[in-house]
C-alpha cells in the first residue's frame, strides 16, 4: 500500500516513505518518524499507478526513479553503528555519502528562516547564491568544489521560476552538507533560504551551521610491518598524519599518496594500498582511520626486457635509463625513462612495466614498443624587408641509421639565399642526451654586404634542451671546412676581384638556461657564450677568434605582462678587418637583431653606401609582452625598442648607437607563437627604409 500511495501522490509521499524506512536507524538520533507527520489528504480521483511524472522543463534536477529498489536504501542505512551513533564511510567517497546521522543540539536549534515567497511562484526571476556562517577554516577547495557541482551555480544567469529555483537550493543543500564533510564537519547543518533584492532579483541565501570539526583518533595501517626493517617506520612517518587533527579528505587522501610513493622509490614496485575507511564516532567527535598495506617485497633493478622492434634493441634502453642492474628499484626512475623514450619521437606507444626476473631479489623491466610515422615533410617561410622571402622544405628521416640516426635534406629558396643541405644526426650517442651531428651544405648567398658562394662540412657533439628536457647547462663542441668565393659588394668606384677563402673553425658553444620554456618564457635568464678559433689560407695562412656572448631575461609583471630584455657583444680578434672573409665579419640589423633596420646593414659602409660588416659589434633590445583577450587569450601585442652597431676595431666603443622601435602581433598556437614586427629606425643612416617587417615563428629572443 505505501509504494501504490508513493507512485499515486506524484512524490509528495517520497519524503514520508523514506523517512519510514530509515526511522529504525535514526530514531535516537532525534528524527521525526512517518507516524509523527501529518495526516496527508485524500484523493478523490483514481490516478494511473504507471503514469510517467511530467517533464519540468529546466529544472536543473532529475526526478527521482521511482522505480528504484527502495530496499538499498534501507541496507544502506541500517549499516550505522547504532550503539554510538558512529558510521563507517570511504575516505575517497566523502563527498558522495548522502545520509549522516547528526547530533541532537544541532537539530534542536533552529536556523533562521524567513523565507521570501513570491507573490507569482510561476514568474521568471533571476537570483544569486551567498553562503551565511560558513567558518573561517573551510579551504579554497571548498568554493571550488561548490562552484563545479552545485546545480543553483550551473544555471545562475538563466531565468527560472521560484519553485525550479527551491528545488535547486534543496540539492544544494545535500551538497554542502557532504563537501563540509570533508573537512571534517560532520554534524553541519544546513538549510536554504530566500530573500528578495528588488527589480525581479532573488537571493539564494545558504545558512550553514557547521558545528565542530571532528579529530582522527586511531590510525591503523595493517600489513605496513611486512616491509624490510626499517622501512616500516619511514613509511608511517612519510604518511604522516597524527591522532588529534582535524578530519580532512583531502589530508588523508595526499598521505596515502606520500605512502604510495615512499613505497615506490625505496624497492617496492609491486605495492598497494587498499580502499581508506574512516569510522566516524558521533558521540565523542572523532574518528578512527584504517588503511591496509601490501608491501609486495623489496627489490632492486634487474635487465631491460624489449619488445622485439626494429627501432633500438634492450642495451640502447639501458643506455638511456638513469639506472643500472643492481640499483634499488625506484619508480620515478621508470618515469623518466618514459619520457626520455618519447622525446626520441620514434614511438607512438609505449609499455613499461617491473616484471618478476629469474634473480628473486630483482624485478626485470619490460619495455613494449610500438613505432610513429619516421618521416616527416615540413615547410615553412618568413620575410622582412631586410632579407626579402625566405621559403624552406625539408624531409627526414628520423630513424634512417638505426638507432636514431636521423637523416635531413633541407632546401631554402629566398631572396638573398638559395642552398641545399643533408644533415645527420643520432641522439642519444653513446650517452643519454648526447648528440652528434653531421652537416654537408652548399649555398649562394646575394646580400647587400657580399656575395658568397660556398661549400662546407661540418660536424659537433652536443648536449641540447629539448621540449620535455629542458637543461640548465648545454654545450656544443665541433669542427667545421669550408671553401667559400666571396666578394665584398664596394660598387664600381671601389670595385674588388672575387676572392677564394679556404676556412677551418671549431667552434664551441656553452648556455646556462633558467627561463621557464624553450619557445616562450616568461619568467628566468638565459646566458650563452660563444668561441671559435679560425685559420684562413687566402694569400698565405693566418689565424683569428669570433667570440660572443647573449645573454637575455624574462620578467612577469602580471599574468598577462612579460618584460622581456636582450644583450648581444660580439669580437674579432687576431686578424685585420679587411683579410677576414665578408661571411665571417660581423654585422646587426634584422629580425633577430635591430629591428627597424634592414639586415646587416647597421655599421660601417663603403663609398657606395653598402655595409662593410666589422669586428666587433653591441645590441640591445627591450620589449613588453601583453597578452588580450582576444582569440580566446591568444593574441598578445609587443612594443619594442632595440639598439645596436658594429665597428671595425675588435672591441666595441659604444658609439653612435642605431635605434629601432615598433610594434609587435603575436598569435600564441600549439606549436608556438607566430610573430610580426612592424619597426622604424629613430635615427637611420642614409638609404634606411622607414618601415621593416618581420614575419616568422616564435618570439625574437
Amino acid at each position: 500500500m505505501g509504494l501504490i500511495a508513493f507512485r499515486r501522490c506524484f512524490g509528495t509521499l517520497a519524503i514520508l516513505l523514506v523517512g519510514s524506512l530509515i526511522q529504525p536507524a535514526y530514531a535516537q538520533a532525534g528524527e521525526q518518524t512517518v507516524a509523527d507527520q501529518p495526516d496527508q489528504p485524500e484523493i478523490d480521483e483514481p490516478l494511473d499507478p504507471d503514469q510517467a511524472l511530467t517533464e519540468f522543463p529546466d529544472f536543473g534536477v532529475e526526478w527521482p526513479d521511482l522505480d528504484q529498489d527502495t530496499e538499498l536504501v534501507t541496507d544502506q542505512i541500517e549499516e550505522e553503528t547504532e550503539e554510538e551513533g558512529a558510521a563507517a564511510l570511504t575516505v575517497a567517497d566523502a563527498i558522495d555519502e548522502r545520509e549522516q546521522p547528526v547530533s541532537e543540539e544541532l537539530v534542536a536549534e533552529d536556523l533562521p528562516l524567513n523565507d521570501y515567497r513570491p507573490t507569482d511562484a510561476l514568474a521568471e526571476t533571476a537570483y544569486r547564491v551567498r553562503f551565511n556562517g560558513l567558518p573561517d577554516t573551510m579551504s579554497e577547495a571548498f568554493s571550488i568544489r561548490f562552484d563545479a557541482l552545485s546545480v543553483l551555480e550551473q544555471y545562475r544567469g538563466e531565468d527560472a521560476n521560484f519553485a525550479q529555483i527551491r528545488r535547486r537550493a534543496q540539492s544544494d543543500e545535500e551538497l554542502v552538507e557532504r563537501l563540509m564533510r570533508i573537512e571534517g564537519y560532520y554534524d553541519a547543518v544546513v538549510q536554504a533560504r530566500f530573500e528578495s533584492t528588488g527589480e525581479e532579483r532573488l537571493a539564494v541565501v545558504i545558512n550553514v551551521q557547521a558545528g565542530p570539526q571532528y579529530t582522527l583518533d586511531a590510525i591503523a595501517l595493517p600489513g605496513l610491518e611486512t616491509a624490510v626493517a626499517p622501512d616500516p617506520q619511514k613509511f608511517r612517518e612519510s604518511f604522516g598524519l597524527q591522532s588529534d587533527i582535524v578530519i580532512n579528505s583531502d589530508e588523508i587522501m595526499e598521505a596515502i599518496g606520500r605512502l604510495d610513493l615512499a613505497m615506490a622509490e625505496n624497492g617496492y614496485p609491486f605495492a598497494k594500498t587498499g580502499e581508506p575507511e574512516l569510522e566516524i564516532d558521533h558521540a565523542e567527535r572523532i574518528g578512527d582511520l584504517e588503511l591496509s598495506v601490501t608491501p609486495g617485497g623489496k627489490y632492486n633493478f634487474g635487465s631491460v626486457v624489449l619488445a622485439p622492434t626494429d627501432l633500438f634493441d634492450a642495451d640502447h634502453v639501458q643506455m638511456i635509463a638513469r639506472f643500472d642492474p643492481g640499483d634499488i628499484y625506484q619508480a620515478s626512475d621508470i618515469d623518466d625513462l618514459r619520457r626520455a623514450l618519447i622525446a626520441t619521437g620514434l614511438i607512438s606507444t609505449l609499455s613499461i612495466k617491473p616484471v618478476v626476473a629469474e634473480d628473486p631479489s630483482a624485478v626485470d623491466i619490460a619495455v613494449d614498443v610500438k613505432p610513429a610515422p619516421l618521416r616527416t615533410i615540413a615547410g615553412e617561410i618568413g620575410y622582412d624587408t631586410g632579407e626579402g622571402i625566405r621559403s624552406e622544405v625539408s624531409w627526414e628521416h628520423r630513424n634512417f641509421f638505426p638507432p636514431e640516426g636521423l637523416i635531413r635534406l633541407t632546401g631554402v629558396l629566398g631572396t638573398q639565399e638559395q642552398s641545399g643541405s643533408i644533415a645527420y644526426r643520432r641522439n642519444n650517442y653513446r650517452r643519454r642526451d648526447n648528440i652528434l651531428n653531421g652537416l654537408t651544405a652548399l649555398s649562394v648567398v646575394d646580400s647587400a654586404a657580399y656575395d658568397a658562394k660556398t661549400f662546407s662540412v661540418a660536424a659537433n657533439i652536443e648536449r641540447q634542451s629539448n621540449l620535455i628536457y629542458q637543461k640548465r647547462w648545454s654545450w656544443s663542441a665541433g669542427v667545421e671546412l669550408l671553401a667559400s668565393r666571396e666578394t665584398d659588394i664596394t660598387g664600381d668606384v671601389a670595385a674588388t676581384d672575387p676572392e677564394t677563402y679556404f676556412i677551418a673553425s671549431l667552434p664551441g658553444l656553452v648556455t646556462f638556461d633558467t627561463s621557464d620554456d624553450l619557445l616562450d618564457p616568461t619568467r628566468g635568464f638565459r646566458l650563452s657564450a660563444r668561441v671559435a678559433p679560425e685559420a684562413s689560407l687566402q694569400d698565405g695562412s693566418f689565424f683569428y677568434v669570433r667570440s660572443q656572448v647573449d645573454g637575455s631575461a624574462y620578467f612577469p609583471v602580471s599574468d598577462k605582462i612579460v618584460i622581456a630584455g636582450r644583450t648581444r657583444l660580439g669580437s674579432i680578434v687576431g686578424a685585420g678587418n679587411n683579410r677576414i672573409a665578408p661571411s665571417r665579419r660581423l654585422y646587426s640589423g634584422g629580425g633577430g637583431s635591430v629591428r627597424g633596420f634592414g639586415y646587416q646593414t647597421i655599421g660601417p659602409r663603403d663609398i657606395n653606401n653598402d655595409p662593410t660588416g666589422g669586428r666587433s659589434l653591441v645590441e640591445f633590445s627591450l620589449e613588453a609582452r601583453v597578452r588580450t583577450g582576444f582569440f580566446g587569450g591568444n593574441f598578445g601585442i609587443v612594443p619594442f625598442i632595440d639598439a645596436g652597431n658594429v665597428y671595425t676595431s675588435s672591441t666595441p666603443d659604444f658609439s653612435g648607437l642605431r635605434y629601432g622601435a615598433g610594434l609587435g602581433i603575436r598569435y600564441y598556437s600549439d606549436f608556438g607563437p607566430i610573430r610580426i614586427d612592424v619597426g622604424t629606425p629613430i635615427n637611420p643612416q642614409p638609404g634606411d627604409s622607414r618601415i621593416a617587417v618581420y614575419v616568422s615563428l616564435g618570439q625574437a629572443f
